[in-house]
């Protein structure tokens, strides 16, 4: 199965639909679905209410692998079933869809511009757990919000270093070095992050490769050397609160760079909506940032 998916997301056409809120963003996800707080009253409920809007989801025939390479999900949609079946396990037999498990375990607060992630303590456990779950990678999220050479080169250090523990782990990783939408340095912050980047792929294995979730950059084509590097597998780009129609007109400028949005995906989906209007937003959802992604 890891080989066959490692193929897949190599060549195949198409995007990685993330679906991975936790719980400090699984409230907003509901309410921009149409379920606000008082329709639950504790975190169970909470956790049941958004695994049913990812089960919709990822069950909806919109919802295939002819334009969705992989789907980033959260520790407990891992844990859980969709028809039955242990979410990974559903995706890819199902569907044609790899799973990447979110593993950080959020934001640290900012110091030299930057938002380390949290120690990951329970990483190797949960890297078994992921094998076991036959998903196909992972990913961790970091934010840069300032251009601070020093603090640029600790967020990607941190990243490369889990990385290496995941690959060694036999998992792909995708590293999430984000940077703010709205940082007024925003462009200066991706050059300093590029030098980065470029000096720690050197220090991989000749046989190892990393995926990288990058925000999508203000010069475009600015990541083409990322995108053909021997020891990338693909570069993929994050919405990072811009509109739908914003994400893709941008990213559709950034040749061999697909999506992996969140909220971009989501717009326009509410919980009131019958399935024939459902499927027919999330298929045109779908086919807008598909279409974005094989320029």
């Amino acid at each position: 199965m890891q080989n066959q998916q490692m193929e897949r997301m190599r060549k195949g056409n198409g995007f990685i639909a993330a679906l991975d809120q936790s719980g400090g963003s699984t409230p907003k996800a509901l309410a921009g679905y149409g379920i606000q707080e008082d329709a639950y009253s504790n975190e169970e409920e909470m956790f049941d209410l958004v695994h049913a809007m990812r089960s919709r989801i990822m069950t909806s025939p919109a919802f295939t692998g002819d334009k969705i390479l992989g789907v980033i999900l959260f520790e407990q949609t891992m844990d859980r079933e969709v028809k039955g079946m242990q979410t990974p396990d559903y995706l890819w037999k199902e569907k044609g869809i790899a799973s990447f498990l979110k593993v950080d375990k959020g934001l640290a607060e900012m110091s030299e511009g930057v938002q380390l992630m949290k120690p990951i303590t329970t990483l190797e456990e949960l890297l078994q757990r992921g094998k076991k779950r036959n998903v196909f990678g992972t990913k961790m999220r970091s934010v840069i919000k300032e251009a601070d050479e020093t603090g640029i080169e600790k967020i990607v250090s941190q990243q490369f270093e889990y990385g290496k523990q995941i690959l060694d782990a036999g998992l792909m990783p995708i590293l999430e070095p984000e940077i703010d939408i709205n940082s007024s340095d925003k462009g200066e912050s991706e050059k300093l992050l590029m030098e980065e980047i470029l000096k720690h792929l050197n220090t991989l294995e000749d046989d190892q490769k990393i995926m990288l979730k990058l925000s999508i950059p203000n010069e475009e084509g600015f990541y083409s050397e990322l995108v053909n590097h021997p020891k990338v597998l693909r570069v993929v780009a994050l919405s990072g609160g811009y509109s739908r129609d914003k994400a893709v007109e941008l990213l559709a400028k950034n040749p061999g760079v697909i999506a992996s949005f969140s909220r971009a995906l989501l717009e326009g989906l509410t919980v009131e909506q019958t399935e024939e209007n459902f499927d027919q937003m999330l298929s045109a959802s779908i086919d807008k940032i598909y279409q974005a992604s094989i320029k």
